[in-house]
């Protein structure tokens, strides 16, 4: 591929955003709605006018844009905001994971699917994606209780997510294998990417304010910025860390030890908004509707149940904390969404039973399709009656 045909792709991916995004305004969708919508019908499953191995190729943006959002999302994670808050997102973080993981593995060994593909698809129901909500709650500058909650506990989601993938991991393997130990690396793992993950962050975002010191001007603040955030997501990767934890992370770090934190996140916030746009437009370019025939019976049980279980264990966490009583009832529809970590851990689960490989794919990637499609409408609807979005 040339680099004038990569520009022209770009270029196309652009304004088929721009346009799309203004067309789904119209019927008060939000924006990132749009966006995806334009990469579907340009992408390889609809109008093929940009390729498979075309869009393979732009999974540098997506990891820039998770990046950039992960590091924004630590900006919520001011000591005030944490004293303030206490556990709370903690506590609702845990229960939407977990009862949404109990929901889809109970109904699905109920439904004859067998104990194996119930637990590791039921592990893989808790993960929820922050990308999209995030955007919903940008565009819409959302404020409010609901907001605030929700903010932390699409950041924690992951953490529990990766945990109880871990422990599925091990009971399935257990169950394979009875004389064998029961795998305890598969429940460690997680937790050691967790700690490395946070404790990296939070050492990058220390060195981080280093430079801030002698570099004033938004120019060189925003190089540094965009330097530290690229190295955040390589460390990452290179030593199979969480590069959205660890970019969190980062951010966390540096609301809390910079005076100049507040500008940092302004000028990130600036100058993202093409990056985040590509980046939907790539997720939309990857979603195959080619596959939603194949989900059968398995995915439609998984597609309900999984946000039946995000919604009532979100409101369980409240109740158990006494938060506010619009996060009670809506928090739980604004964790909808699930993309990248889901699709990620699918492949780690059809390694483990490669007889059900195609079937746990094509369950996750249906579901992701559709989360993606109608995820940010939920995300606005909640907000939207919890008083938090003004329209």
């Amino acid at each position: 591929m040339t680099t004038t045909i990569t520009l022209l792709y770009l270029a196309l991916m652009l304004f088929s955003g721009l346009i799309s995004g203004r067309a789904v305004k119209q019927v008060k969708l939000p924006n990132v709605t749009g966006y995806l919508i334009a990469g579907l019908l340009i992408g390889p499953y609809c109008l093929k006018l940009i390729p498979l191995e075309t869009v393979v190729k732009f999974e540098l943006i997506s990891e820039m844009a998770l990046a950039f959002i992960a590091f924004t999302i630590g900006a919520e994670f001011k000591f005030s905001y944490l004293k303030r808050m206490g556990i709370t997102p903690v506590i609702i973080a845990i229960f939407e994971a977990l009862i949404a993981s109990v929901f889809v593995t109970a109904v699905l060994a109920i439904f004859g699917f067998g104990v194996e593909i119930s637990l590791l698809l039921g592990a893989i129901a808790s993960a929820t994606a922050p990308a999209a909500t995030i955007m919903v709650v940008k565009q819409y500058k959302a404020r409010g209780p609901v907001t605030e909650t929700l903010l932390s506990v699409v950041a924690l989601d992951d953490a529990v997510a990766l945990i109880a993938f871990g422990v599925s991991m091990a009971i399935v393997n257990m169950l394979k294998n009875p004389g064998q130990s029961p795998g305890i690396m598969s429940i460690i793992s997680p937790v050691i990417e967790i700690a490395g993950s946070v404790i990296l962050g939070i050492i990058l975002g220390l060195l981080f304010n280093v430079p801030l010191r002698f570099f004033k001007k938004d120019s060189n603040r925003l190089i540094i910025s965009t330097g530290f955030i690229f190295l955040g997501s390589a460390l990452a990767s290179l030593l199979e860390l969480s590069p959205l934890l660890l970019c969190m992370c980062m951010g966390a770090t540096l609301v809390n030890v910079s005076d100049a934190s507040d500008s940092i996140f302004r000028i990130v916030d600036s100058v993202t908004a093409p990056i985040f746009l590509m980046f939907f437009v790539v997720s939309g370019a990857e979603l195959d509707i080619t596959i939603l025939p194949k989900v059968g019976l398995i995915g439609i049980l998984y597609i309900i149940f999984r946000v039946a279980g995000k919604v009532f264990g979100a409101s369980i966490g409240a109740v158990i904390m006494k938060a506010p009583s619009t996060v009670k009832k809506y928090i739980g529809f604004t964790l909808v969404p699930q993309a990248g970590v889901a699709i990620g851990l699918s492949l780690i689960a059809s390694r483990a039973l490669p007889e059900f490989g195609q079937t746990i794919r094509a369950v996750v990637l249906s579901a992701t399709l559709i989360y993606e499609l109608t995820g940010p409408a939920f995300t606005k609807i909640g907000l939207q009656k919890a008083g938090e979005i003004k329209i």
